[in-house]
C-alpha cells in the first residue's frame, strides 16, 4: 500500500539505523531515557544520526524532559522532530514547540474511549499524534514494552493532525492494523528485535513490506 510511512523507534547501533534507512523507513527514533534499555547517550546519538548523508526523519524521544536535557539534545544532534512520551501536559507541549521549533509528536497512552478525549485534546497543540498501548500501572516504561491495545477504539476516529499507531505491531500482524485502523503511520520497537535495544535486519524488512503491502 502505498503511502504507509514506518518510523523504527529505539534504535542504538550504527548497524541498524542503516538497515532501517535501507529497508525505507521514513522516521529513525532515539531514545534518551535512561530506564529504557533503548536508551542512548548524547553522544551516542549524534554520530548515530549523522550517519547517513540523507537519513530518513530523525526522532528523538524523551519521557518528561526538562529543558536542560532538551537543551543538550537538540544543541548536539541533528534531529528533525521532538517526541514526547511521558506525561507532559499540553502547556509544557506548547512550552517545548516555542522553545525549540521543532516539529512534536505527542504519544498517548490507549486502553479505554476516556483515553480518546485526552488525545483529541492534543491534538490542537501537537503537530502528530503517537497511538500507543497504556502501559500497566507497574511497568518501568511508558513504551517498547510490546503490548497492543484494542484496535477497534479508533476504527472509526478521525484527526486534524498526522497520527501513528504503536504498540505490539509485528511483521505478522502489521497489516491488520493497518486494515482495522485505517493508519498510515506505523512505530515499532520491539517488534523488530532480536533482543532489548538490538534491532534484527530481517524483521526490519519484513515489517516495512507487510506494512505497505509489498512482498520481499
Amino acid at each position: 500500500m502505498s503511502g504507509i510511512k514506518v518510523k523504527i523507534c529505539g534504535l542504538s547501533r550504527p548497524e541498524d539505523v542503516t538497515a532501517a534507512a535501507m529497508a525505507g523507513a521514513s522516521y529513525v527514533g532515539f531514545v534518551f531515557f535512561e530506564k529504557s534499555p533503548r536508551h542512548v547517550s548524547i553522544a551516542q546519538a549524534s554520530a548515530l544520526a549523522r550517519a547517513l548523508p540523507s537519513p530518513p526523519t530523525r526522532v528523538a524521544l524523551t519521557v518528561n524532559a526538562d529543558d536542560a536535557l532538551l537543551d543538550a539534545i537538540t544543541s548536539a544532534v541533528p534531529v528533525d522532530m521532538l517526541q514526547l512520551h511521558g506525561s507532559e501536559p499540553p502547556q509544557r507541549v506548547r512550552q517545548i514547540k516555542a522553545r525549540y521549533g521543532l516539529p512534536v509528536i505527542k504519544a498517548i497512552g490507549i486502553a479505554s474511549p476516556v483515553d480518546l478525549t485526552t488525545a483529541h485534546s492534543y491534538a490542537t497543540i501537537a503537530d502528530q499524534l503517537l497511538l500507543d498501548a497504556k502501559p500497566p500501572k507497574d511497568a518501568p516504561l511508558p513504551g517498547g514494552n510490546g503490548l497492543a491495545f484494542d484496535w477497534q477504539l479508533i476504527a472509526n476516529q478521525r484527526w486534524p493532525i498526522p497520527w501513528m499507531l504503536a504498540g505490539g505491531l509485528a511483521p505478522e500482524n502489521v497489516a491488520e492494523a493497518v486494515r482495522l485502523t485505517g493508519a498510515t503511520q506505523l512505530d515499532v520497537s520491539s517488534g523488530v528485535e532480536s533482543r532489548p535495544g538490538v534491532k534484527d535486519h530481517t524483521l526490519i524488512a519484513a515489517f516495512i513490506n507487510a506494512a505497505k503491502g509489498e512482498t520481499p
